[in-house]
Parts: C-alpha cells; sequence; structure tokens
C-alpha cells in the first residue's frame, strides 16, 4: 500500500467505514433489536462523529495536498454506506414506517442508481463533477437521520424531535430527486452520443 493510504483524511475515511456496523450494533446490545434510550444516544453519539468526518476529511486532504485515488474512491462510499446502513437500521426497528418509508427509498434508489451512472460514464472516462447542492443533499440527509436516531429518547427532552426528522428526510429526498435528475441529465448526453458512434 503507498504511504498516502495511511494520511490522515484517509484514515478519517476508514473511521468513517468503521462506525457504520458500531451505529448498528447500538440497536442490538441486549442481543435483539431494541431502540432503548440509551441505544439511540450512543448510536447518535457514533453517527455525529462519523459525519464530523466528512467534512474534515475532505477539507484536510485538500488543505494538507493529501488527495489520493483511495481516498476519492472511499469517500463516496463511505457517505453512501453511512446514509443507507442507517435508514435500513430506522426502518428495520419502526422509525420509519407508513410515508417515511418511500422518504427513505427514494434516497436508497437514488444513490443506486447514480452510482451505477458513474460506473459506466467512468468507463468511457467522463468525470461527473459532484455539485454544491449534492453536498448540501447529503448535509440534509445527515441531519435529518440524527434527529430520527435520537427519535423517542430525544422527544423527552425537546418535543418533536421525530418530526422534524421526518419532515427533514422528506426534504432531503426532494432534494435528492433533483440532483438525481440532474446528475442523469448530464450522463444520459454521454450515453446517447456513446450509442450513436458506428
Amino acid at each position: 500500500m503507498p504511504r498516502s493510504a495511511y494520511n490522515l483524511p484517509n484514515i478519517l475515511t476508514y473511521a468513517r467505514i468503521l462506525a457504520v456496523p458500531l451505529i448498528v450494533l447500538c440497536f442490538f446490545l441486549e442481543g435483539r433489536l431494541q431502540s432503548s434510550d440509551f441505544a439511540r444516544w450512543l448510536s447518535l453519539g457514533i453517527f455525529i462523529t462519523a459525519s464530523i468526518t466528512d467534512f474534515f476529511d475532505g477539507y484536510l486532504a485538500r488543505k494538507w495536498k493529501q488527495t489520493s485515488n483511495i481516498g476519492r474512491m472511499l469517500d463516496p462510499i463511505a457517505d453512501k454506506l453511512v446514509v443507507s446502513v442507517a435508514l435500513l437500521l430506522l426502518a428495520a426497528e419502526g422509525s420509519l414506517k407508513n410515508w417515511s418509508l418511500w422518504a427513505a427509498v427514494i434516497i436508497l434508489c437514488r444513490e443506486i442508481l447514480v452510482s451505477g451512472l458513474r460506473e459506466y460514464l467512468a468507463s468511457l472516462e467522463v468525470s461527473v463533477p459532484v455539485t454544491w447542492l449534492a453536498k448540501w443533499k447529503t448535509a440534509m440527509q445527515l441531519v435529518a437521520i440524527a434527529f430520527l436516531l435520537a427519535g423517542p429518547a430525544g422527544d423527552k427532552i425537546v418535543p418533536y424531535v421525530t418530526e422534524t426528522g421526518h419532515i427533514l428526510l422528506w426534504l432531503s429526498a426532494l432534494v435528492t430527486l433533483y440532483t438525481g435528475w440532474d446528475y442523469f441529465r448530464t450522463g444520459l448526453k454521454h450515453v446517447i452520443e456513446d450509442d450513436s458512434r458506428p
């Protein structure tokens, strides 16, 4: 492995990936899926720490000129793992149900479809840059999930924490739809051009 694989920005990315099973484990401390107040606060703490690394790994990589191929590859993967697994966990323990499940489905479908599009465009040596709106979309998703992880435990301290989480999740789902369409509109041009070649 090159030395760049062990720089601090990449270590933060690795830590974010390792945080994913820890967040899930919090809800299984009693040997079964259990959303106790302790489980919620512990998972929220790990989730917030992981979310903060999402900002610092990119910031430090640019500031210290320590960008690397492995960092560019793993950073978006880590983001998607944290969001996807957290949404699946919240659905499994019942925080996401009925109409809120549709917001989670929209987010998950968009992430999978855009990942597939990026992989295809990479084979054509076409790069689709991440827009600022897409970065805000990720931030909105993280904030919404944080509120939902706190859930009933948070409601005991501040009213309407759960409801705020549901509203923020739907807002982020709508932004997710828009950014997904924006990526597909950009990528579709290259797909059509490639099909039209003899």
